[in-house]
């Protein structure tokens, strides 16, 4: 017998209320910065399967690793030279295996993000104690070295449990990113909790790994805006830029990620602006469920 979806109700983007972005912006536009630690002797994201089960796994695990070592200071460059202020995806063991990540976030005034421990381990399979305890000990964690207590949840690969959200609003959280399947906000069936647009689509992970050039990279951010724009007459609309340090991060990549800051940073309608801001202004601005 299939299961209810109790979470959230069916709305179709054409029966709401409308949105106002602040400055009568058209697109709030923010740029999801995943900043992880993976284990060693685990499987995880691989660029070639051949040797992903082995342990150690120097292919794969080199690859990931690239991301924290050189590439998140290359994607930090162009952030900079654009204003962009990341909303920071962050597993909660990178504040102890990479300190200096975290302190360019603080000197940047990145908004942080509860990502789970590692990307190694998704999340599930626990009991609802379980999920409690490890829930606690991300925010914590993650609200020590930062200074302040993440307002937004994305699990490892975007995966959660039944109870989840309702844990995290015990948490004092207000949004999660992992269900993409809208362009705008949306209030949860869990008193307090909303859901904010994410990406799998428009997420340097699943692009490059199709074969995307770095000037298709480019064209799909300009059509994925020029729709978003243009879908907004009514209503504002939200558009994800998923980030992975190791993916965009290299090299030959570089030059591809600023023309595409550089083309949003440049229009008019945009709304330049983090997952917490966004967040933030539909719980003021629009009815929430008590």
């Amino acid at each position: 017998m299939e299961s209810a979806n109790e979470l959230y109700d069916y709305s179709p983007i054409t029966e709401r209320s409308p949105i106002s972005w602040p400055g009568d912006a058209r697109v709030a536009v923010y740029v999801g910065l995943n900043i992880e630690h993976f284990l060693i002797d685990r499987p995880s994201t691989s660029i070639w399967p051949g040797t992903a089960e082995l342990v150690p796994d120097a292919l794969n695990y080199g690859w990931r690793d690239y991301g924290p070592r050189v590439g998140v200071w290359r994607v930090l460059e162009s952030l900079d030279r654009h204003g962009v202020r990341a909303s920071v995806l962050l597993n909660s063991d990178v504040v102890h295996h990479y300190p200096q990540i975290i302190k360019a976030g603080l000197e940047r005034d990145w908004a942080w993000l509860a990502h789970g421990r590692t990307n190694s381990i998704l999340h599930t399979g626990m009991t609802r104690d379980e999920e409690r305890a490890v829930l606690t000990e991300v925010v914590e964690t993650i609200a020590e070295a930062t200074g302040r207590r993440p307002r937004g949840w994305m699990g490892p690969g975007l995966t959660e449990t039944f109870d989840t959200p309702a844990l995290l609003a015990e948490l004092g959280l207000t949004y999660v990113l992992d269900w993409t399947n809208d362009d705008q906000p949306y209030p949860l069936n869990v008193p307090g909790m909303i859901s904010v647009p994410y990406t799998v689509e428009l997420n340097d992970l699943g692009l490059f790994g199709k074969g995307t050039t770095g000037p298709e990279f480019v064209r799909i951010v300009q059509d994925q805006y020029e729709q978003l724009r243009a879908d907004s007459r009514d209503s504002g609309r939200v558009m994800a830029l998923a980030l992975h340090p190791f993916v965009i991060g290299q090299a030959f990549r570089a030059k591809y990620l600023d023309q595409a800051l550089a083309y949003l940073a440049a229009q008019p309608d945009v709304w330049l602006t983090t997952s917490d801001e966004i967040a933030e202004h539909y719980r003021n601005t629009m009815p929430q469920r008590t």
